[in-house]
C-alpha cells in the first residue's frame, strides 16, 4: 500500500553563516529520537557535519540529508531535512536542495539579523517557489532582539513576517516563550538529557497585555488573507478556532503570503519542540504542492506527473556523492511513481537506460538500505553508471524532461601539479570525481602552459578542494597563486572577409568566408549562429565546419587568451575551390577570422566584480571605505546595525586577495566581511593592458 504523502515533510535549513543552522539541525535529531546525545558544531561531533574539513572549521561545506520521524497531533510524520552550507562558496548546495525541497526553514541570528547570505539564500527560495518559515536563533545571546529581525525580515526581503511566539525574557534571562496560538506560556529547563525538557504555564500577569496585542496583530494579519476569516474578525473575533486560524496560517505560508515566525536558543535547547510542531503544521507535504512539470523529450510538448505513486515514475538527481564504503551516490527526489531496488531507470540527458541495483535512506554520511522509493520521497540511488547532477530519472515507457539546475560560474583559478609524479594518475582522478560531485567546480588544461588549473568559487571554497585531494585521494600538490578567471567580449558588430589559403605541394588548402560577427543579441550564453548564404557559394557541408572553428576560437580570445562568454556570428556570404576545399580548410578559416577581426569589433577584458559587506565599528569605517577605495571599490551604501557600521560596496576580484588579513589590521580583528559574485564588467583600459601584458609574456616564457 502506497504512503500517505500528507505525512511527509521535505525541508532544509538555510540561512547566513553561524545563525546556527547544523546547531538546530543536531536538536532537531536529538528530539525527534534520530540521535542520543546532542553534537555540537564547536567540538566538532554534529552528526550533519561529517566531514573532517567541516568539524575541524566549524562550518558546513556539503549539504547532508537525513530522514527523521516526529509525532504531532497523535499521528507520526516523516521529515526528509537537509541541512544546507552557510558560505556562499558552496552556494551550489543550497542552491540544489532547494531545488527539490517542499519547504524551508530560514534560520536567523538574533543579533546579526537578516544578513548578506541571508538574502541570497531567501532569494533562491523564491526562484523555487519554497514556502518557509522563520526561526530566530541564538536568542540567549547580548544583543538579541526577535522583533527587529521580524522587521529586519520585511524590510530587506519584502516578505511579510508573522510572528507565532514572543520571548520570554531575553539575553541571559531568555528563558521561554508566549505561544500567541494557544495562549500559553512554555518555560524550557537546561536538561540536555530529557527530550520534554519545558512545561505549560498561564503567560506572565507583566506579558498578558503585550501578548493580547500580538494575537490581535496575528488574527487581524490572517484574516487579511482568507475571506471566510476576514467575516469573522469584524462580527465576532473571539469565534475563530484555533483549528481555523492555523488551517489559514498552513494555507498562507504554502501559497508564500506569510512568513510564520518563531524563536529559540538550539545551543540551549529552547524552541525547538515548537518549530517541529510548526513544520508539521504549516510547511506543505508534496501533496500540497503544484504537479511538476516537465517536458517530453519525444514531441516538445509539456508533461505533467502528480505526486502520486500510482503515476509514471519520475526523480531528479540532484547531487552526486563519493562515499569510500558504497561508491558513486546520487541523491535523488522522486516526484512521481515508484523505483524499486534493482530495476531500470531512463536517463532523459542521455537517452541511455541506467541500472539502480541499491537504494538508501540517508542519515548524514551513513547509508540505511530500503527496497523502494516512492512519490514525494528523498533518497540515494547506487550502480548507475552517467548520472550528473540536475539529471532527470523517468519511466522509460513516460519519458520526461525536467528543469535542470543553473549554476554560477567560477570566478577564481588555481594551477596545481602533484609533488611526485607517480600522483599524476591520483591526481586527476580526485579531480574528476569532486568536479562530478561540485558542478562549481571546474578543471582544465591550460593550452599554452599544459598546467591544470582548477576553478571555483573563492580562496576557502579551492581550499576545501585541495584539502580534500589530500584527505580522500592522498595527494599531495603545489599549487601557483590565485588566479581571476577574466573573459573577453566583443562590443560593437563589423563585418570581414577572411581567405585562408595554403599551398604545400599537391592539393591546398583553400577557404573564404564574409561574415558579421559581433555581441549577442540575447543573454544566453555561447555562439549564436546564423547562416545567410544563398546560391551554395559555401556548399552546405562546410557551413557546420564554419561554425565550429567560431566556437572553438571562442575558448582563447584574440586579447589574452580569455575565454568570450558569448558572441553572434551571421555568415553571408564566401567561396571555395572545388578541389582545395574541405571542411578543415572553413574551420581554420573561421579561426583565423575571428582573431583578425575581435579588435575591430571593440574586444574588451572582463572581470569578475563582487559584492563586499563589511561590518565594523564605527571608529574604524573611515580606514576601511578608504582601502576599499584604493581596490577599485564603489560604495553601494552604508547602514547601522546595532552598535556597528555595515559597509556595502561592489569590488573587482583581483583586488580582493588577502584582504581579511587586511581587514583584521586595520579594525584591530574587530572587523567582519563577506563576499559574493555580482556580475562581470568592463576592466578599466590602464589595468586591462596590464592582464594583457602580462598574460603576453606568460605565453612568452613557455615559448
Amino acid at each position: 500500500m502506497a504512503r500517505d504523502l500528507r505525512y511527509t515533510r521535505n525541508i532544509g535549513i538555510m540561512a547566513h553563516i553561524d545563525a546556527g543552522k547544523t546547531t538546530t539541525s543536531e536538536r532537531i535529531l536529538f528530539y525527534t529520537g534520530k540521535t542520543h546525545k546532542i553534537g555540537e558544531t564547536h567540538e566538532g561531533t554534529a552528526t550533519m557535519d561529517w566531514m573532517a574539513q567541516e568539524q575541524e572549521r566549524g562550518i558546513t561545506i556539503t549539504s547532508a540529508a537525513t530522514t527523521a520521524f516526529w509525532n504531532y497531533n497523535s499521528k507520526t510524520y516523516q521529515i526528509n531535512l537537509i541541512d544546507t552550507p552557510g558560505h556562499v562558496d558552496f552556494t551550489v548546495e543550497v542552491e540544489r536542495s532547494l531545488r527539490v525541497l517542499d519547504g524551508a526553514v530560514a534560520t536567523f541570528c538574533a543579533v546579526g539579523g537578516v544578513e548578506t547570505q541571508s538574502e541570497t539564500v531567501w532569494r533562491q527560495a523564491d526562484k523555487y517557489n519554497v514556502p518557509r518559515i522563520g526561526y530566530v536563533n541564538k536568542m540567549d545571546r547580548t544583543g538579541a532582539d526577535f522583533m527587529n529581525v521580524c522587521a529586519q525580515v520585511k524590510e530587506r526581503l519584502g516578505a511579510n513576517p508573522l510572528p507565532l511566539v514572543l520571548p520570554i525574557g531575553s539575553e541571559d534571562k531568555f528563558v521561554g516563550l508566549v505561544d500567541l496560538i494557544d495562549m500559553k506560556a512554555i518555560y524550557y529547563n537546561d536538561d540536555k538529557t530529557v527530550r520534554d525538557n519545558f512545561e505549560l504555564k498561564d503567560i506572565p500577569a507583566e506579558m498578558q497585555a503585550e501578548a493580547e496585542e500580538w494575537r490581535n496583530k496575528l488574527i487581524e494579519e490572517v484574516a487579511a488573507e482568507d475571506e471566510a476569516l476576514m467575516e469573522k474578525f469584524f462580527t465576532d473575533p473571539d469565534s475563530i478556532t484555533r483549528a481555523e486560524l492555523m488551517a489559514a496560517i498552513r494555507k498562507a505560508t504554502c501559497s508564500m503570503k506569510l512568513i510564520p515566525m518563531l524563536c529559540g536558543s538550539s545551543f540551549k535547547n529552547k524552541g525547538v519542540q515548537l518549530l517541529l510542531d510548526s513544520i508539521i503544521a504549516y510547511l506543505p507535504s508534496p501533496v500540497d504542492v503544484p504537479a511538476i512539470i516537465g517536458t517530453n523529450p519525444s514531441n516538445g510538448e509539456e508533461a505533467v506527473r502528480h505526486a502520486d505513486a500510482t503515476d509514471p515514475f519520475c526523480a531528479l538527481a540532484f547531487k552526486i556523492a563519493t562515499d569510500p564504503f558504497v561508491g558513486r551516490l546520487a541523491f535523488i527526489r522522486a516526484y512521481s511513481g515508484r523505483l524499486d531496488a534493482g530495476s531500470y531507470v531512463l536517463n532523459s540527458r542521455s537517452g541511455k537506460k541506467e541500472r539502480i541495483s541499491r537504494l538508501y535512506q540517508m542519515h548524514s554520511n551513513k547509508q540505511n538500505p530500503i527496497e523502494f522509493v516512492e512519490a514525494g520521497d528523498i533518497c540515494a540511488a547506487v550502480g548507475f553508471k552517467e548520472v550528473r547532477t540536475g539529471d532527470t530519472l523517468c519511466d522509460e515507457k513516460a519519458p520526461i524532461v525536467l528543469e535542470s539546475m543553473t549554476f554560477p560560474e567560477p570566478v577564481i583559478g588555481l594551477a596545481v601539479e602533484p609533488k611526485t609524479q607517480k600522483d599524476l594518475d591520483k591526481l586527476g582522478m580526485g579531480l574528476a570525481k569532486l568536479a562530478e560531485e561540485d558542478p562549481t567546480f571546474t578543471v582544465k588544461t591550460d593550452e599554452d602552459s599544459g598546467q591544470t588549473v582548477i576553478s571555483g568559487m573563492d580562496e576557502l571554497h579551492l581550499d576545501i578542494i585541495v584539502d580534500r585531494l589530500k584527505r580522500e585521494f592522498g595527494v599531495e600538490i603545489n599549487q601557483g597563486a590565485p588566479q581571476v578567471s577574466y573573459k573577453e567580449a566583443l562590443t560593437k558588430p563589423v563585418q570581414h572577409r577572411e581567405v585562408f589559403k595554403k599551398q604545400t605541394g599537391g592539393r591546398g588548402k583553400f577557404a573564404d568566408i564574409i561574415f558579421e560577427i559581433g555581441p549577442a543579441l540575447g543573454d544566453k550564453p555561447g555562439l549564436e549562429f546564423v547562416d545567410e548564404v544563398k546560391g551554395g557559394n559555401v556548399p552546405r557541408e562546410y557551413i557546420p565546419a564554419v561554425q565550429k572553428g567560431f566556437e572553438a576560437a571562442m575558448a582563447n580570445g584574440a586579447l589574452a587568451g580569455y575565454p568570450v562568454d558569448s558572441m553572434r556570428v551571421v555568415l553571408k556570404d564566401g567561396s571555395f575551390h572545388p578541389v582545395d576545399s574541405d571542411a578543415l580548410s572553413f574551420e581554420i578559416c573561421a579561426r583565423n577570422g575571428f582573431r583578425a577581426v575581435a579588435a575591430k569589433a571593440g574586444a574588451v577584458l572582463q572581470e569578475p566584480i563582487m559584492s563586499v559587506e563589511v561590518v565594523t565599528p564605527e571608529e574604524n569605517m573611515g580606514d576601511i571605505i578608504g582601502d576599499l577605495n584604493k581596490r577599485r571599490g564603489q560604495i553601494a551604501g552604508m547602514e547601522q546595525k546595532g552598535n556597528a557600521r555595515v559597509v556595502k560596496a561592489k569590488v573587482p576580484l583581483s583586488e580582493m586577495f588577502g584582504y581579511v588579513t587586511v581587514l583584521r589590521t586595520l579594525s584591530s580583528g574587530r572587523a567582519t566581511s563577506s563576499m559574493e559574485f555580482n556580475k562581470y564588467d568592463v576592466v578599466p583600459n590602464n589595468v586591462a593592458q596590464e592582464v594583457i601584458e602580462k598574460a603576453a609574456g606568460k605565453r612568452k616564457n613557455i615559448e
